[in-house]
């Protein structure tokens, strides 16, 4: 299979479904990138305790079991048994990398060059989001301001259309 047909099998929105932000970190699991990148999970697992110096603490960790119950409740993961019986790796996007680069075949090296290239979108899709909010809360604090003033103009409003007889005159000469 070439890279054109792996494109066309695997779409950009399915690769980002398996992207998941756990300890604030966009990662996938082991398990799912040992199927994108056509081999077992339990080879994965191997080649990566092989070359562990290569994996340090911000490439890739292991699930703890309140994260693992937290996926589950949340859906993102069917089941515990969807784990395949063991606790989970995640890997981060340089983690991604450099699987790539133990596992040595054609297949991983374009599909790892495919999620990074996710990974990137997904954080220039961030940086716009958030460009968006700084705009959205200037305006925000700017109609806020404007709110204020207006309610004020309203106040003089009802005070000028009170009928004069309504209000309280001092009298003025002899009684």
């Amino acid at each position: 299979m070439d890279e054109n047909q792996q494109k066309l099998i695997i779409s950009d929105e399915f690769l980002m479904q398996k992207i998941y932000m756990i300890r604030g970190i966009k990662v996938m699991l082991d398990r799912d990138l040992a199927f994108l990148y056509g081999v077992k999970p339990i080879r994965l697992r191997e080649q990566v305790k092989r070359n562990k110096e290569r994996f340090p603490g911000n490439f890739m960790f292991q699930l703890s079991d309140n994260e693992i119950q937290l996926m589950v409740s949340q859906n993102a993961i069917p089941s515990k048994q969807h784990l395949g019986g063991s606790q989970p790796y995640v890997f981060t996007e340089h983690g991604i990398l450099m699987l790539a680069n133990i596992l040595k075949s054609q297949k991983a090296i374009h599909t790892s060059i495919r999620i990074i290239n996710i990974f990137v979108k997904m954080r220039e899709m961030l940086l716009t989001n958030k460009d968006i909010l700084l705009k959205l809360e200037k305006l925000e604090t700017k109609v806020g301001k404007h709110d204020e003033k207006i309610n004020l103009i309203f106040e003089y409003i009802k005070k000028m259309l009170v009928p004069d007889e309504q209000k309280k005159r001092n009298r003025i000469g002899y009684l």
